[in-house]
Parts: C-alpha cells; sequence; structure tokens
C-alpha cells in the first residue's frame, strides 16, 4: 500500500505546461496584435496565405463555401489557438474563411518568422507540434461524430467543445453568443431541429440563458447515452 501511495504522489505531480503566450511575449518574436470585431472577417477563402495566427482573446470561425455557395462551418476556435498554419505547408491560399463571432484579439506573425521560430527553439515547437496532432484528432473525432451520432449528440458535442471541456481544468461556463444557423451548419442538420433540442437541454438543465449561453458539464450525460 505504501509503495501505491508513494507512486500516486509521483504521478500527481503535473509537469508546468509551456506557456505559449508568455513564451510570444518574451522571446523577440516579430508579430503585430491586431484586434476585430465581432462578425468582422480576418481573411477569406481565396486570399493568400502569408501568415499564421494566434488567438489571445475572443473566438473564431472558420467555414468554406463551395462552388454553389453553400457555407459549411468547419471549426470553432478560442484563445490558445493557432490558425491559418496551411501556408507553411505549401497552401498558396486559404482554403476557407475566418470570422471574428465575438471581439477578438489576434497575434499575427508572419509566415518566415513562424518557420524561423520553429527552428530555433525547440520547446516553442514541440508545443506547437503538439497542438497541430490534437487538432488532427479533434477533426477525425469530428468525422466519426458526423458519420455515426445522432444531431442530438453532435449538438451536444458541439457545445462542450465550445465550452472548451476538457480543455481546460475548469472548462468555461458561459460561451459566445452563437446563432442557431450556425450550430446546424457546424453539425449538419437543421435550424428547426437545432431550437428542438436546445429547448429540450434548457427544460433538462444543461444550459441555460442567462445574458448568454452557459453550458452545464451534465451535457456530457447526452453525448454517453447509448
Amino acid at each position: 500500500m505504501k509503495a501505491i501511495t508513494s507512486s500516486s504522489k509521483v504521478r500527481s505531480k503535473k509537469t508546468p505546461a509551456f506557456n505559449v503566450q508568455a513564451f510570444l511575449d518574451s522571446a523577440g518574436v516579430a508579430r503585430k496584435v491586431v484586434e476585430y470585431r465581432r462578425s468582422e472577417k480576418i481573411y477569406s477563402q481565396g486570399e493568400s496565405a502569408t501568415n499564421v495566427l494566434y488567438i489571445q482573446k475572443g473566438g473564431i470561425k472558420l467555414s468554406v463555401v463551395n462552388e454553389v455557395g453553400k457555407e459549411a462551418v468547419v471549426a470553432m476556435l478560442g484563445p490558445g489557438d493557432f490558425f491559418g498554419e496551411g501556408g507553411m505547408a505549401g497552401q498558396l491560399v486559404r482554403m476557407g474563411t475566418a470570422t471574428a463571432i465575438t471581439p477578438a484579439t489576434l497575434l499575427v506573425i508572419e509566415k518566415q518568422e513562424m518557420i524561423r521560430v520553429l527552428h530555433s527553439e525547440h520547446a516553442f515547437s514541440d508545443r506547437f507540434v503538439a497542438y497541430m496532432l490534437s487538432r488532427n484528432i479533434r477533426i477525425e473525432q469530428d468525422l466519426v461524430d458526423q458519420l455515426f451520432n445522432s444531431s442530438e449528440k453532435r449538438l451536444a458535442r458541439t457545445l462542450l467543445l465550445l465550452a472548451r471541456y476538457g480543455q481546460q481544468d475548469q472548462p468555461q461556463k458561459m460561451v459566445a453568443k452563437i446563432s442557431q444557423e450556425t450550430l446546424a451548419e457546424m453539425i449538419g442538420t437543421t435550424r428547426s431541429r437545432v431550437n428542438f433540442f436546445m429547448n429540450k437541454f434548457r427544460k433538462l438543465g444543461f444550459i441555460k440563458y442567462n445574458g448568454g449561453l452557459n453550458i452545464d458539464a451534465s451535457l456530457l450525460s447526452v453525448v454517453l447515452h447509448e
């Protein structure tokens, strides 16, 4: 029993996570800080991919439009997220559009500067690679969710992700204002279905409207329910 207790204590000691923001503030990385209003476009599909962006504050929606003009929301991002990194992998133009869903503050880092920092600062490089791998896993999970889960489960999972459930020690209880139309685009259903399930979640106490949308962790039960 003593050996187990000792081992448990060792495992409970967490190694401090690499602080990306602190590094960007202190390492002399050439970048600029840009603020965006709610609903303002950061870049548009088809524009040159010349920089990488890091979210300090606010929320960002990534969307794509097909050849017949139909829009699909592919990601909702928040503080601590990178986006626009496709140019570093050979993309010459943006594959989608980035729009602020709340007032947002972004760090804009030119592509060549980002490449230089990744080569010279190993701790930052490790953190960035880990972030990109975790986001790829998230994309795979989104695809599985879209293929196999009901629209109710997809909506519940999307709301939990917007609250950054599992990404922080204490997920935020209130999420940025987001329309039911956008939620419908994200999960591949109709606005009327989203409205139906949102009302159901509210009656069950999973969500609340109180100057914004409050998400309770108990909403996870919808995702886990078979």
